[in-house]
């Protein structure tokens, strides 16, 4: 049988190729179509006679779509894309099929009338639940005219199209491009990591006496690579040449993402119109938190204006260092900004990322990551490594349990890059979610943890940048609420049914955590003397913390003002293509002139391609809720143990515990005692005292 039909809690991932999801899909298909048909002729306005139904209906085919997806984005060929292209167009048809369903609306609006004559015919988690799915029917057009539906319906399939073409020619356009140096001249300055692994990809490629002293060095577009090469490669050209390549990517030839952008604008504009909203932006935030787009400006206008005198004044310090430094130039380029940011912090706090990266092996990183989870949380992890089938090699399968030892959950963990077959990033997936079945038989959530740092090489040991354990810190926070969630009902538990913008909050809590001394002492250890990170080190990473904090903010400030622009205001007269918006946002908060060549928006991936258009804002707007999250541990005394346990303990009973199922607003206000403040998101900026 195929490993994407009937899929057992443990997926077969070791079974799963494109041929067997394309034999899975033609009884899936009809079998959803049948149930959804049946449940239409015959329901009842409750929830186990409409709502449990419905879900059940559904999930089949949407799981396996998921897996399908999964092994797409971790597994990439070219047969996994002709099968995800081939079935793609029916599972969307499906999914608005049972959206737009006359009669299941009706049975919706039906139960509604009976919990507002009963209010204990659902309770508050049912009914928001409920509420959810009158909207989401509402915005996938259930009341629209036929002609009109028809036309809907036409559009997401061709913006689901959009979005796999442009994902995939992104992915083509970082493999296509490698810069191959041969001198040793030529790779003055890169850490013995990055030589290493830059030797292996050029034996990889055919330089089979390519070794780490020696080269050739193969330098690639894939973010592991290409980060530390632009922090610390004295080869200028060099640099220049991996820049443009960089900021090109998927804008010229067969993976040319330029007119799916315009295509993708144009189509979604033509959505919101059809459902009777001005603008994209306001279709996409009638189901978020933020819910104007005057709310979303006037975040990024106050989060601009606490930044802008900071953010000048670090350009001006990093030009005047470079100049001190030897730079000849009279201004920085775009290549150039990396380089000799890590050298004046390299100055200022007297410690490199490479020294830093040598006390972060990630074996110990993984060890002091679930240590601080028992700490907070009050569960425990143990590696499950065999008890699961993998997709490749390198994943690690994990469990986790309460104090008591009962069991809550499970994730897998694929931590390396593979820039030939996995896209770029890091993420989490919500395969398997909290769900108590009517006969009490509870299913367990299942998290598939993404990222891409850096392969160790042969002997190497397997240390990580600190920009990395970062990521998988934030990404264990996604995983956290996921799976430490107290809701029964699948459509609201975990991460299901959360504002967007309110996604970012538990991941981003989890950041803060890289600099409590305590949990980065405790995952600590020396690559080569065991040693764990000195107070020394430590404090200097601490001042550091802020270094060029206001740069960060306004290039985040950059994407969220482009994004929010591309869809709530765009076409303007003043702006001649999406790429106009985009320099005129540079030109707001970048501190340096863009290359007249910049095609960064042909790879921004999360507006075309991913769930943030008209919501990149989210990170910002999620970030000021986390950092004032963790003010709260701040306040009750981080060294204090137990009140961190305690504090921590109701964050679980509340961010991660609640899920979809209470609103953001009024989850935050049961953490906290109050809504949310920027102050906290400013101190942890170093944008006021």
């Amino acid at each position: 049988m195929s490993p994407f039909y009937q899929i057992p809690y443990y997926p077969a991932f070791d079974r799963m190729t494109p041929e067997a999801a394309a034999v899975a899909f033609e009884r899936l298909l009809p079998e959803a179509h049948a149930a959804l048909e049946a449940l239409e002729r015959d329901n009842t306005p409750s929830w186990d006679g409409l709502m449990r139904p419905l879900h059940d209906a559904c999930h089949p085919l949407f799981d396996a779509w998921g897996l399908l997806a999964h092994m797409l984005s971790v597994m990439n060929s070219d047969a996994w894309r002709a099968v995800q292209e081939r079935l793609q167009p029916a599972v969307v048809a499906f999914g608005l099929r049972a959206s737009q369903s006359p009669a299941l609306y009706a049975a919706l609006l039906a139960l509604r009338e009976a919990d507002r004559r009963d209010p204990a015919t659902l309770g508050p988690v049912r009914r928001r639940i409920l509420d959810r799915a009158i909207q989401d029917a509402q915005l996938a057009g259930v009341g629209l005219a036929p002609d009109k539906q028809a036309r809907f319906n036409a559009i997401q399939v061709e913006l689901a199209q959009l979005a796999t073409v442009f994902r995939n020619h992104v992915l083509d356009a970082t493999k296509a491009f490698a810069l191959t140096l041969r001198a040793p001249e030529e790779a003055a300055g890169l850490p013995p990591a990055l030589l290493a692994v830059t030797a292996q990809a050029a034996r990889e490629a055919g330089e089979a006496s390519a070794t780490a002293e020696a080269g050739p060095w193969r330098i690639t577009l894939d973010t592991a690579v290409y980060a530390p090469f632009m922090m610390h490669s004295r080869n200028r050209a060099a640099r220049e040449a991996l820049y443009r390549a960089f900021v090109t990517r998927a804008s010229s030839g067969p993976s040319d993402n330029t007119p799916l952008i315009e295509r993708s604008l144009t189509l979604r504009r033509e959505l919101a119109a059809l459902l009777g909203y001005p603008t994209f932006a306001d279709l996409s935030l009638a189901s978020k938190t933020a819910r104007e787009v005057g709310a979303v400006d006037d975040l990024l206008r106050r989060l601009a204006d606490a930044s802008s005198a900071a953010g000048h004044a670090e350009a001006e310090a990093l030009l005047a260092f470079a100049h001190a430094s030897g730079f000849a130039e009279p201004a920085l380029q775009p290549w150039d900004v990396a380089f000799w940011a890590e050298r004046q912090r390299e100055s200022r706090y007297a410690y490199s990322d490479e020294e830093l990266s040598r006390y972060f092996l990630f074996p110990r990183v993984l060890e002091g990551l679930f240590a601080l989870a028992e700490r907070l949380f009050g569960i425990v992890i143990r590696p499950a490594d065999g008890e699961a089938p993998v997709w490749h090699p390198d994943v690690r399968f994990f469990r986790v349990a309460d104090s008591d030892g009962t069991p809550l959950a499970c994730f897998f963990l694929d931590p390396y890059s593979r820039p030939e077959t996995k896209s770029g990033g890091a993420w989490m997936n919500d395969f398997r979610t909290r769900d108590r079945r009517p006969d009490g038989t509870v299913t367990l959530p299942m998290a598939l943890l993404v990222c891409n740092q850096s392969v160790p090489v042969g002997d190497s040991p397997p240390v990580m940048r600190f920009s990395e354990v970062h990521t998988l810190f934030h990404e264990f926070g996604h995983a956290l609420q996921h799976m430490l969630t107290a809701v029964d009902d699948p459509q609201a538990s975990g991460v299901n049914g959360v504002e967007w913008d309110a996604i970012e909050i538990a991941s981003q809590f989890m950041e803060n955590w890289c600099y409590d001394r305590a949990t980065l002492q405790g995952l600590s250890r020396h690559a080569e003397t065991g040693e764990t990170l000195p107070d020394t080190l430590f404090d200097k990473l601490l001042a550091a913390k802020n270094y060029r904090a206001a740069t960060a903010l306004r290039r985040q400030l950059y994407f969220a003002g482009t994004d929010m622009d591309l869809y709530a205001r765009y076409p303007r007269p003043e702006w001649s293509d999406a790429d106009a918006v985009k320099r005129a946002n540079a030109a707001t908060y970048a501190p340096i002139p863009l290359l007249p060549e910049d095609r960064f928006l042909c790879s921004f991936s999360h507006i075309f391609s991913g769930a943030y258009a008209a919501g990149y804002y989210s990170y910002k707007w999620s970030e000021v809720r986390s950092a004032d999250c963790f003010a709260a541990f701040e306040e009750a005394g981080l060294d204090d143990e137990r009140a961190v346990r305690t504090t921590g303990r109701r964050l679980r009973d509340t961010l991660l515990a609640l899920g979809g199922g209470t609103d953001p607003s009024e989850v935050f206000r049961q953490f906290r005692g109050r809504d949310p403040s920027v102050g906290a998101l400013l101190r942890h900026n170093g944008l006021t005292p």
